[in-house]
């Protein structure tokens, strides 16, 4: 039996369509032992996003960034910054060339390819968008713009550009508490670059 046949009368009315759009769901779904239990969530939608870690195989670096999250400083984060990777809303765009667009716009990068590591839902109790990971390299000769984001957007971005030991470093420390960064941090530890390079946490 699919998942599909396990979900009947589902219905949806709008909660609030302000920056995104919070929906309810009712629904009823066949339980293991058989029972069809009805049931209310509530669902976030804000679309579908990218996101990629960019390194340097030479110079062994990664770029990062940097900036005020307000969830973040709400929920305990004292100032409300957070390192982050580059990343960005699809909004209907073909994922690559979003990426190539949120980059530039983030970093002042140009950067020809990208290598896509996989996909994940990023808070699956309560949002609804699915994460494209990337990788990709970067070179200081593709720096051909200043980045720092979009001022209209209300961005205000810092570039960090940390040596491979120090991406490691602030592992094992706990200083990264971004989740899609350290998903595609690790995973470029594990199977990526940054394994090449034996670093152990």
């Amino acid at each position: 039996m699919s998942i599909t046949d396990r979900v009947r009368n589902l219905r949806r009315e709008t909660l609030s369509a302000a920056w995104y759009t919070l929906y309810r769901y009712t629904f009823e779904y066949l339980r293991a032992d058989g029972r069809w239990d009805r049931q209310q969530r509530e669902a976030y939608d804000r679309g579908n996003g990218v996101a990629v870690l960019l390194f340097d195989p030479v110079r062994e670096t990664v770029l990062l960034t940097r900036q005020f999250r307000l969830p973040t400083y709400i929920n305990q984060n004292p100032d409300g910054m957070l390192t982050e990777v580059c990343a960005g809303m699809l909004d209907g765009e073909d994922p690559e060339e979003c990426l190539r667009r949120e980059i530039l716009e983030e970093t002042g990068y140009t950067v020809p390819h990208v290598e896509k590591v996989g996909e994940v839902y990023t808070s699956p109790g309560a949002v609804t968008e699915r994460l494209f990971l990337y990788q990709a390299l970067y070179r200081p000769e593709m720096k051909t713009g200043e980045g720092g984001g979009k001022p209209e957007e209300s961005e205000d971005i810092e570039v960090l550009e940390w040596p491979y030991a120090a991406v490691a470093d602030a592992l094992r420390h706990g200083e990264v508490r971004d989740a899609k960064t350290l998903i595609l941090l690790q995973h470029a530890l594990l199977f990526g670059p940054l394994a090449r390079h034996s670093l152990t946490l």
